[in-house]
């Protein structure tokens, strides 16, 4: 495939993420700017996008604006992955309980992704956008993702992570494991100032698999706040693990690699 017909694939879906983000009509020059593309090759795209059925275009006003069409490219994906409604139940359960930003992470490769987030109700907050990546290393929840496989592996997939990491946050093989024996023990992850400095995260393994791979729930926020109300939070995200089944019409149970 040509480096043109890449960028142009790259281009389509982000312009269909602008609007998850602005969730308002745009016009061209506009969609063109916030974006950094030139207006022909944002005309084209938006043409594109419209022929295929995914944008309106009101003539009248000129502005674009995406169709229904875009939601049922996904709408099906939380039914095969959630199952019965349980982990998204014990989402609800745990932002209930803390308000703090909640989601659910899978391993990725050598990534973690955020695969479904609820925003903190905190005036101070996080933001973290859904399909996000991150490598494993990074963060509790791939710290918690990385406990569920052999320390052989571990030692691999750190190494293949650091190469995906600026050289200032690479991480030691020996460090790593470290801390993934303390998920070993606690049975839960905690990390402060990763990713985000001035933040605080808890993480606990969830008894299911999502498309063969382990699955993690977490909270994060403001560092004090998490700090104040560390233990009444890990209740909350400890219970709310117990309260999910594993169920077959989910995937099939974690096995942990030793």
């Amino acid at each position: 495939m040509q480096a043109s017909q890449v960028k142009s694939a790259s281009r389509a879906i982000e312009i269909l993420e602008y609007f998850r983000l602005v969730q308002q009509e745009r016009s061209m020059s506009e969609i063109a700017a916030d974006l950094g593309y030139p207006q022909s090759s944002a005309t084209v795209l938006l043409k594109t996008l419209i022929n295929l059925g995914y944008l309106n275009f009101d003539r009248r006003a000129r502005l674009y604006f995406p169709t229904p069409k875009v939601t049922s490219l996904g709408d099906w994906i939380p039914r095969k992955l959630f199952g019965t409604g349980e982990i998204l139940d014990a989402m609800r359960d745990v932002h209930a309980a803390t308000g703090e930003g909640i989601f659910i992470g899978s391993k990725n490769d050598i990534y973690l992704q955020y695969v479904q987030t609820m925003d903190s109700i905190h005036a101070l907050r996080f933001h973290l956008d859904e399909g996000v990546i991150r490598p494993l290393t990074q963060s509790a929840a791939g710290w918690v993702l990385l406990s569920t496989v052999s320390d052989e592996k571990i030692d691999n997939l750190v190494r293949r992570a650091n190469i995906a990491t600026p050289s200032a946050q690479r991480v030691k093989v020996r460090d790593m494991m470290e801390k993934i024996t303390e998920v070993r023990t606690n049975g839960y992850a905690v990390a402060e100032n990763v990713p985000l400095e001035g933040g605080r995260s808890l993480c606990a393994l969830l008894p299911a698999t999502m498309q063969g791979q382990p699955v993690v729930l977490g909270m994060g926020g403001i560092m004090d706040r998490m700090r104040k109300n560390h233990d009444r939070y890990l209740n909350a995200l400890l219970s709310a693990v117990r309260s999910v089944k594993v169920r077959d019409d989910f995937d099939v149970p974690i096995q942990i690699e030793l």
